[in-house]
């Protein structure tokens, strides 16, 4: 009875000790993920308020925010780091608010738990403990500011401020944590001998997806720095990073993304070492320096196009690495693997290249490239929308193999010594891609009367694509996998008959049957996936399990 008593007791004590960890361990997570703001001597913008000219059309001193005729929002703002973030937020405040709600939405439909949903708060607080310390005093001034007009009602989550600051590492979060293709871009430039006036032109499509609504209000962002160079970005409400943009200068920036390990914690986020880029840079070499200044979690390409060395190269950065690819030549390709000589052997790398699309879109490219012949502003266009696999196949609407997956955030366009650029507008970069001169654009004091600051003699028409069938189809198909992911009632045959070239149709129509236990019909559409095209080799190995998985159940 007594050494019963003593293992009760002993298990009490276990319980309470490990209880008593357990608590001091939460506490200390909770304790090291807050985030305290910067220190601003001076915040007296705060108090400023814009004036509302109707239509969407809002100033605040030199700066402005309005909707143009295209459906991009333009925003302009200057002066130091602070002020900036303020005046972006105070004008942009209802895009920052709903851009917040629909990313959050986003967040809740992948992790529908509640639980979960608090649980990840604190994983991401304790990955993210050291982020500001990562970030320049400029950057995060400006993302306070921008705090400031964030939404009170995620407090749950954090602190204004902690928010803003944490979604600026999102991207890198996502990629490094489950190696999602959140962020599979392809870029391209061309100059002197492949470019048809020997200009250098460089585009790229911005395959971000995190829902339909997270990309409707996109930003054309002018700003004019206290400090650096003026530039412009394609961003959204909230974001002070650059994922495209050029600077006054004729330096332009993209990012694409490369396999990463799982870090054990945050760095400088990837957005805000090419924003730093973007603001400081007005060569190659001086790129490569603030590059090399900076210390990533996740591993990323940077393509900077450069007027004053009229030539583009990408550096290649990962967290312990850093090369640059020069193809020594008139033109330069980026997908989502490696090619410099310190990177492109690396196993990470090897792995990419064999099992995700990335080799397969960068010979689809090579050979657009090769078929378009010299390139212009048009070409370029024409191949960031370009469907199709390798010699023209039907490999259906959508598909990570083709340079156009119809998921861009947006695509975009420039031409370095021209400071010319031009921007997709929706669906997708199927819209009309507008032009900016920036040589104008920087040159304004105020808007011209009719408010317009875009170019309509150079912007290049819509996709006739828009207009076919074949998009109505996909449409369709969209509307099918919508209702599939809601747990509704669909008719497969239909679904596939949507988009009958595209694989994953045919996973999507096996996975519906599979959970209503049609194991006959799971199987033969899981069979027909198998003679498509299929973008990824982790899918194929997916489908593979499938059909042993139901071949088992059958016997």
């Amino acid at each position: 009875m007594r050494s019963i008593i003593k293992i009760g007791k002993w298990l009490l004590y276990s319980i309470g000790v490990l209880g008593l960890i357990l608590l001091c361990g939460f506490a200390y997570v909770v304790y090291v993920s807050k985030t305290d703001p910067p220190v601003v001597a001076d915040r007296s913008s705060v108090k400023w308020q814009r004036e509302d000219h109707g239509n969407g059309f809002y100033t605040l001193g030199n700066n402005w925010l309005k909707k143009s005729r295209s459906g991009l929002f333009e925003l302009y703002v200057e002066g130091d780091s602070f002020e900036r973030g303020v005046v972006n937020g105070k004008l942009s405040k209802e895009l920052l608010v709903s851009q917040e709600d629909y990313f959050s939405a986003q967040i809740s439909k992948m992790i529908p738990s509640t639980f979960y949903l608090h649980f990840l708060k604190y994983v991401i607080g304790w990955f993210n403990r050291d982020l500001d310390k990562n970030i320049t005093d400029e950057y995060k001034q400006e993302i306070y500011g921008i705090s400031e007009s964030a939404s009170d009602g995620y407090g749950y989550i954090g602190t204004n401020y902690q928010r803003i600051l944490n979604y600026h590492a999102a991207h890198d979060i996502g990629h490094a944590l489950q190696n999602m293709a959140l962020v599979g871009c392809t870029s391209f430039g061309t100059w002197n001998a492949a470019s048809e006036d020997s200009t250098m032109i460089i585009g790229r499509n911005f395959d971000f997806y995190v829902g339909d609504d997270f990309a409707k209000n996109k930003i054309i962002l002018f700003e004019n720095p206290s400090q650096g160079y003026k530039f412009m970005s394609v961003t959204w409400g909230g974001f002070i990073g650059v994922v495209s943009g050029m600077n006054e200068k004729g330096l332009t920036v993209t990012i694409n993304a490369a396999k990463s390990s799982i870090p054990s914690g945050s760095a400088t986020p990837v957005s805000l070492v090419a924003r730093e880029i973007l603001q400081y840079a007005a060569t190659i070499d001086e790129a490569i320096a603030i590059a090399h200044q900076r210390t990533m979690f996740v591993s990323e390409s940077f393509l900077v196009g450069s007027a004053a060395d009229n030539k583009a190269v990408i550096i290649e950065k990962t967290p312990d690495t850093l090369d640059v690819y020069d193809p020594k030549s008139d033109h330069i390709l980026c997908a989502n693997h490696f090619q410099s000589k310190a990177l492109a052997g690396s196993e990470p790398n090897i792995e990419q290249m064999n099992e995700s699309a990335s080799a397969y879109r960068y010979k689809r490219l090579q050979e657009l490239l090769q078929e378009k012949g010299k390139n212009t502003v048009q070409n370029t266009v024409s191949i960031l929308r370009d469907r199709k696999g390798l010699h023209d196949a039907n490999i259906g609407i959508g598909n990570e193999k083709a340079l156009n997956q119809l998921i861009a955030h947006h695509a975009i366009v420039f031409e370095p010594k021209k400071l010319l650029v031009w921007v997709s507008t929706a669906p997708w970069q199927l819209g009309e891609f507008v032009a900016y001169d920036l040589n104008k654009v920087f040159a304004l004091h105020g808007l011209p009367e009719n408010r317009e600051i875009y170019d309509p003699e150079l912007t290049v028409a819509a996709d006739t694509f828009l207009l076919s069938r074949q998009y109505k189809n996909f449409e369709k198909y969209r509307e099918y996998k919508h209702r599939v992911a809601e747990g509704k009632d669909i008719n497969t045959d239909s679904l596939v008959e949507s988009n009958p070239q595209f694989y994953h149709a045919y996973v999507l129509a096996g996975d519906y049957c599979f959970k209503r236990e049609q194991f006959d019909r799971a199987l033969k559409y899981y069979g027909l996936a198998l003679t498509k095209e299929i973008a990824t080799k982790q899918e194929e190995a997916y489908i593979r399990r499938q059909i042993t998985d139901i071949q088992k159940k059958l016997q």
